[in-house]
């Protein structure tokens, strides 16, 4: 019988205050991703990525009034960007007018993402958005 690999991941965690969350959150995961080369390999993808962070930990905020836990994964398949709140309600789109500041967050993230997923906890809840690099993207 055959055996499958192991699978092979690497992964951060920070915890942002309501206080100054969201650049913080940005300029971290920007950090990360540029330690796995990808700011020099595939440029396009780390802006969407600290793009759907800053949406993610900015609903967090705002709807949530939580502070948020932003986690990374690399599993060398996806990057799983993670943010934890501490409500129960899950995000959903809505419709935006034109006039609205605000509202368009998901949408976003729908865009960006090759797929996201929200799901309760027993303190609130997840929402993790997958990003694929592209093949010839290398990480840790």
């Amino acid at each position: 019988m055959a055996q499958e690999p192991s699978l092979r991941a690497v992964g951060w965690a920070r915890s942002l205050p309501i206080s100054r969350g969201v650049k913080t959150a940005r300029d971290w995961t920007h950090d990360h991703l540029a330690a796995l080369g990808w700011t020099r390999t595939a440029p396009d993808l780390v802006d969407s990525v600290v793009l759907a962070v800053s949406e993610l930990v900015t609903n967090a905020h705002v709807h949530a009034r939580s502070d948020a836990q932003l986690i990374l994964t690399w599993d060398e398949k996806c990057l799983h960007v993670t943010v934890h709140d501490s409500s129960p309600e899950l995000p959903r789109q809505r419709e935006a007018s034109d006039a609205a500041l605000g509202g368009r967050g998901m949408f976003l993230i729908d865009a960006l993402a090759d797929e996201w997923q929200a799901r309760p906890c027993p303190h609130g809840k997840d929402v993790t958005a997958c990003f694929q690099p592209p093949s010839s993207t290398g990480g840790a």
